[in-house]
């Protein structure tokens, strides 16, 4: 698991500088003063931060990408468990107050923030990943999530012995919910008579089910018991525990999500257990906006990135799909032409 050092800010009163910097979140990259003209792109992580094996990962490649390439100032900030909604908040403004431009809020937990923050600094140009914003400041990067989860329920069909699969979701809300319903089509579609187990790790404003590893195994675990013998979770950071229970059962399949899980050291002992991942490529969403703000024209509105476009994908490490490669390109052709429309809800 790729770590770096994180420092809990104090939040007390200094000077208001200070305050703002500081943001009553978790920091990591600090950065020095720029240099004139130095680019500065300041980016506000979701519960986990870099090292959570999948969505924030992905972010921060886009990130790391565009750092070196621009030779960029790079301040992160991150959000953790429990915190308010004015929270997040500052953490945006913080940001924007420090020069940072642009400055990037990764999931939809920040779409309220960002609805109230960004008008407040028109000349900052604001990303958010996985929400949408009306204001006019705003890049809002989506991706059609539902598409590569389709793909996925035709895999792990075709992979089941007896068509008994499961899905864990994070936390149960619409944005996972279009993982599930994708999900459960493809796997009916390919084998109607198939049977899907669907859970979710915490409900509402409960975030913990991204950030719960031990959550993700003991679900997992209780599907393998039911007769499950491919799990897909979407479920952040707690996708790891679910990987850790699938590898502990012979024959088992699991599906990693967001990042190619097979390729993450801290998964690499389950790798041949990871059938495939469902790739978000949020990282080509982060860095086409950060390269559209270094070009002097700022990406606004939606930006969707569909499997036609490549936005989402299945993996091929370790070569498991091979035997079914033929069958998942026509899937995909059938989605990409209209053929199959995916649901985005169960």
């Amino acid at each position: 698991m790729r770590r770096v050092s994180k420092i809990t800010a104090a939040c007390a009163i200094t000077a208001a500088l200070a305050l703002t910097a500081t943001a009553c979140g978790e920091s990591s990259d600090e950065g020095t003063t720029s240099d004139k003209g130095q680019m500065k792109i300041g980016m506000a992580f979701d519960v986990g931060g870099r090292g959570d094996n999948s969505f924030n990962d992905s972010a921060a490649r886009g990130l790391d990408k565009a750092k070196a390439e621009f030779k960029a100032e790079t301040k992160e900030l991150t959000a953790k468990n429990g915190e308010t909604p004015a929270d997040r908040e500052q953490r945006l403004e913080s940001l924007a107050e420090g020069g940072y431009n642009p400055v990037i809020a990764i999931g939809f937990a920040y779409k309220d923030a960002v609805d109230k923050i960004a008008p407040k600094y028109p000349k900052v140009n604001f990303g958010l990943v996985d929400s949408v914003s009306d204001a006019k400041n705003v890049a809002s990067i989506v991706f059609t999530e539902e598409q590569g989860s389709y793909l996925a329920g035709v895999a792990a069909a075709l992979k089941s012995k007896d068509g008994q699969v499961g899905f864990i979701g994070g936390v149960d809300l619409p944005l996972i919910k279009k993982f599930a319903a994708g999900y459960q089509q493809g796997v009916l579609d390919t084998n109607p008579k198939a049977k899907v187990q669907i859970q979710y790790l915490s409900t509402g404003s409960d975030l913990s089910g991204f950030g719960s590893p031990d959550k993700g195994k003991a679900a997992a675990k209780g599907m393998l018991d039911k007769g499950a013998d491919v799990i897909f979770a979407a479920a952040g950071g707690s996708g790891a525990g679910a990987i850790e229970a699938v590898a502990g059962q012979k024959g088992a399949w699991a599906i990693g999500v967001d990042s190619d899980q097979a390729l993450d050291p801290a998964l690499s002992k389950y790798k041949d257990s990871i059938l495939t991942s469902v790739v978000k490529n949020v990282d080509a969403g982060v860095y086409d906006l950060i390269k559209s703000v270094k070009d002097g024209k700022p990406l606004t509105g939606v930006q969707t990135y569909s499997l036609a476009k490549g936005g989402v994908s299945l993996t091929p490490t370790g070569d498991h799909l091979t035997d079914i490669q033929a069958k998942l390109d026509e899937a995909k052709k059938k989605i990409v032409d209209g053929t199959i429309t995916v649901k985005t809800t169960l």
